[in-house]
């Protein structure tokens, strides 16, 4: 699987990013600039780092839908190729139209950094087979996902919320939502055919052992297993 990095202006995730599915998954990982007009031959994947682009000025992500790469990481998705957004990709994720919803203020108005605990909510290509809970760390500020009812209704009828937040034993737990998220939503999947993920949690920063965890990489690992085998079958 060959990997894409998008690098906004304001980015700071990127190296971990690039580490995650270069150096741990050994996928061949090329970072890309946000005025350049396409992808990578052969790209498979492309994932939006966190940040915060453009100094998140007017709201997060919302410069970002401007870059000329855009364009190449629309038509990806729709042919089916894997988006990731974390953090702030996500958000940007949101703006360009790729995910539903939004991603606004924490509901307590803090900065939230700490490991939280989320569950796997449904089967997709990142997900398929994970663990059931997974540790990861958070980092945000502008992270409660907020949608309207019927929208919110359409992710859960379809299987498309991919993560929400819970105690460490997998549970709904109020207390285990960190920004207020509507229906404890960390993550969810979107795109033509479920290709695109957006969640809040960083499994880039979770994915060896000796920075306290390695939850995050069986997202990176699941991505790399699915797109083999959907190789196979074309």
């Amino acid at each position: 699987m060959r990997a894409a990095v998008v690098l906004f202006p304001g980015s700071n995730a990127d190296t971990e990013m690039v580490h995650a599915l270069g150096d741990i998954t050994g996928s061949p990982t090329s970072l890309v600039w946000h005025k350049d007009a396409g992808l990578p031959t052969g790209t498979d994947l492309v994932a939006i780092p966190g940040g915060f682009s453009y100094g998140d000025y007017l709201r997060p992500g919302a410069i970002a839908r401007a870059g000329a790469i855009v364009t190449a990481v629309r038509a990806h998705a729709e042919r089916g190729g894997l988006v990731l957004g974390v953090c702030n990709g996500f958000q940007v994720l949101t703006e360009i139209g790729l995910l539903p919803g939004a991603l606004v203020r924490n509901s307590h108005l803090r900065f939230e950094c700490r490991d939280v605990f989320v569950r796997v909510a449904a089967a997709g290509p990142f997900t398929e087979n994970v663990g059931r809970v997974l540790r990861l760390p958070i980092a945000h500020a502008e992270g409660r996902y907020h949608a309207d009812e019927e929208t919110r209704a359409r992710l859960r009828d379809e299987g498309r919320i991919a993560f929400q937040y819970c105690d460490e034993a997998g549970s709904l737990d109020p207390d285990a939502n960190p920004n207020g998220s509507l229906d404890s939503i960390a993550g969810v999947y979107g795109g033509p055919r479920g290709n695109v993920l957006g969640l809040m949690p960083h499994p880039e920063r979770a994915s060896e052992p000796f920075v306290g965890g390695d939850d995050g990489r069986s997202l990176f690992d699941t991505a790399i297993r699915w797109h083999e085998k959907k190789s196979r079958a074309a």
